[in-house]
């Protein structure tokens, strides 16, 4: 009696239709393109960035509120020649434990579903101890995890968030790090409401470094 109730059952299995034994657990819910430059704003720029950001559903963020921090950042950029003028909004449906960055399930997301670098992800919250409102991981400091190169992380509690997105993309194109000293300036250890300037010297590496690690582009290249 067992063994025939063991057949029906694998039986009953084989006529499911092909991907119903199991659902992904992560989704994509909403794939669209955000015009980030204001219509009819001219844009000089040297060079070309363009991000892309990942929402996980039920993080806190909504896509109004992400493309106001995104053109909040841009016109931080924009000092330096750099022009984001388009992002790509994506946003995932995954199970809960997505929602809280630490660096194991974020490794786990980024191998399952990949996507374009650079990349902003938005969550909920940070495990990590101590915690940040958000954290860049560049070239420099992925060689343990190298899947999260390239990749910004905030969560929704972040003040001031197109200032903390400018602050650490810059860290993310820079491959770099280091904090200024210097009052106003936009990588000062604790990014504020008055602190959005970029020196040359920060501006050129940004540019440079990011062109070398083909996280943006050259205009004149395009011409």
């Amino acid at each position: 009696m067992t063994i025939i109730r063991l057949g029906r059952a694998i039986v009953a299995a084989l006529l499911l239709p092909v991907g119903a034994h199991a659902q992904p657990e992560i989704a994509l819910v909403e794939r669209q393109s955000l015009c980030v430059a204001e219509p009819g704003t001219p844009v000089a720029a040297s060079h070309r960035l363009h991000l892309t950001l990942v929402n996980i559903e039920g993080s806190g963020w909504t896509r109004e509120r992400a493309l106001d921090a995104l053109r909040e950042t841009a016109a931080i950029l924009g000092q330096c020649g750099v022009a984001v003028r388009d992002a790509q909004w994506l946003s995932l449906s995954a199970p809960p434990r997505y929602l809280d960055f630490s660096t194991p399930v974020a490794r786990d997301l980024a191998r399952s579903y990949p996507v374009k670098r650079p990349a902003i992800y938005l969550v909920r919250d940070t495990l990590s101890r101590p915690a940040f409102d958000a954290e860049a991981i560049g070239r420099g400091n992925s060689r343990s995890r190298p899947e999260l190169a390239d990749t910004v992380w905030i969560t929704a509690a972040a003040r001031d968030a197109g200032i903390v997105l400018a602050h650490e993309l810059a860290h993310v194109l820079m491959d770099n790090g280091e904090h200024s000293d210097e009052p106003g300036n936009l990588m000062r250890d604790q990014t504020a409401a008055g602190s959005t300037a970029l020196s040359a010297k920060q501006c050129a590496r940004m540019r440079g470094t990011g062109s070398d690690n083909g996280l943006m582009q050259s205009l004149q290249q395009e011409r």
